[in-house]
């Protein structure tokens, strides 16, 4: 039954990022494109569903995760569009995604204006050579002379000076690490000195209502993790307290991850909607909260500082009510057969490092190899708190953690790591089956991360060592534990 429930998730988000992007610029029909993507799953889907524990043979799981993404690219290049930026480009800032009345093409400059940007660009800073029209901007090319973050300031102030808030000034790199600017045009042009005031995604009455209707169906998945049977608290809603440990402490994690980011922007003027909670009427009661950056990043430390604010937040209030909620919960025998890192009333913690070693300092010697833990709700909140913060830290696309490799390394490099974080996960999902829903998930969320504005300034030594940190902590939760640490702890 869950695998179905994550079909049918991996369903509808597949589908809808294909026709938020991909059908824009291909002629190949949505449908057979999601069909393509999807088989993987189908395949890994049914394998489980027939055959239960037996695990999925290594050819059945790699040869359709390299036949169906070389088969999709091939259909998206066969139907593709015409006037599409070239693979030189592919760094490119795109406009922010607009209702339509409000979306804009780039107006080519004629001939005086394009003399006055010429001048926009002087030549101890980032000597012009060419224009190009694009259909996304208007692509500046030439070569840098200066520090890139003053080569930015100077030609940005000179724009703007120019052109008013006409344009949003980019600042990126070439596939072949050329730097170039594009002039992008502001869809924020006639609201941008008072956007905060008059935004229209803050919307604090709809935040309320799905704060509150989160925290009842949370409350109630609470209520029947401590098996209260639903006809109880019905006719007695009183019984609906026992569920607030694990409501409030989950509401409390996803919160404060959610509202670092959403302050963090905010520090440097992003305009963010509000934290969005999504509540569903069984399993966990919530699929977490979200919010959403609508306007770019400035550059890559505002990149980093928001993308990391969250997940670290987040760590830090999930760590105390993980180790609360342990010190009430209790050992079970371990099933080969039912006990996973997704069964809460036997949980086997030998997958995570991190998680090992908190439930051995807070257990102490009841727990050992040969043991699992009923978790607590609160442990349950906790733990979901090390979960979420784990995926959100794996280096692919627009999920935290490949917003801050793409800070630490550039848009380039990151697309590599995060290629190579696809394959580790599918290798760990082959030794360990419960991180092949994991696997799958991250095969469908697209490698490219949005860039900031001024893409080329890197970060400095301080920033790069809490990313090397944070990675770290990645590592912590999603490795095993070592036998020789094992064994040292008696576990």
């Amino acid at each position: 039954m869950i695998m179905l429930f994550w079909l049918l998730i991996l369903g509808v988000m597949t589908y809808w990022l294909l026709q938020q992007g991909v059908a824009q610029i291909t002629r190949t029909p949505v449908w057979l494109l999601w069909l393509v993507m999807m088989t993987p799953a189908f395949i890994w889907g049914t394998w489980i569903l027939v055959y239960n524990q037996k695990p999925i043979p290594a050819e059945l799981v790699i040869i359709p995760f390299i036949v169906c993404p070389c088969l999709y690219w091939f259909l998206v290049q066969w139907g593709r569009l015409p006037s599409q930026p070239s693979q030189s480009d592919a760094t490119m800032p795109t406009q922010p995604v607009l209702p339509l009345e409000k979306q804009t093409l780039p107006r080519p400059l004629d001939q005086q204006e394009e003399d006055i940007l010429r001048t926009c660009f002087p030549w101890t800073v980032f000597p012009l050579h060419n224009i190009e029209y694009r259909l996304q901007a208007v692509v500046c090319r030439g070569q840098l002379r200066s520090n890139p973050d003053v080569a930015y300031q100077t030609i940005r102030d000179n724009i703007k000076a120019k052109f008013a808030d006409r344009f949003l000034i980019a600042f990126q790199q070439d596939l072949k690490d050329k730097p170039f600017f594009a002039l992008v045009p502001n869809p924020y042009q006639e609201t941008a000195e008072n956007s905060f005031k008059t935004d229209p995604l803050s919307r604090p009455i709809l935040a309320l209502a799905l704060l509150l209707i989160t925290l009842f169906t949370t409350t109630v998945a609470g209520v029947q993790m401590v098996d209260i049977p639903l006809d109880a608290w019905q006719a007695n809603p009183r019984l609906l307290l026992a569920g607030l440990p694990y409501s409030l402490a989950l509401i409390a994690i996803l919160g404060i991850h959610e509202s670092a980011h959403y302050l963090t922007a905010r520090w440097y003027k992003i305009k963010a909607t509000l934290p969005y909670f999504m509540p569903i009427p069984f399993w966990l009661g919530t699929f977490g909260a979200f919010i959403q950056m609508r306007s770019p990043f400035p550059h890559r430390k505002a990149l980093f500082d928001v993308s990391i604010a969250g997940p670290w937040a987040g760590f830090i209030i999930s760590l105390p009510l993980l180790i609360l909620g342990l010190n009430q919960s209790t050992v079970v025998p371990f099933d080969p057969k039912t006990s996973g890192f997704l069964n809460f009333e036997s949980l086997n913690p030998s997958f995570s490092f991190l998680l090992t070693l908190l439930s051995k300092l807070t257990l102490g010697a009841a727990l050992t190899s040969e043991q699992a833990i009923n978790l607590h709700p609160m442990a349950i909140a906790g733990y979901i708190g090390l979960i979420v913060t784990a995926f959100n830290l794996i280096p692919i696309g627009q999920l935290d953690g490949g917003h801050i490799v793409h800070a630490m390394f550039g848009q380039k490099t990151s697309l590599i790591i995060g290629q190579v974080a696809r394959f580790l996960i599918l290798i760990l999902a082959l030794m360990h089956s419960e991180f092949l829903v994991l696997a799958l998930l991250l095969f469908f969320f697209p490698l490219q991360d949005e860039p900031a504005l001024n893409d080329v300034t890197e970060l400095d030594d301080i920033r790069d060592i809490i990313g090397f940190l944070t990675l770290g902590l990645l590592l912590l939760i999603l490795l095993p534990i070592p036998a020789v640490v094992a064994q040292w702890m008696n576990y």
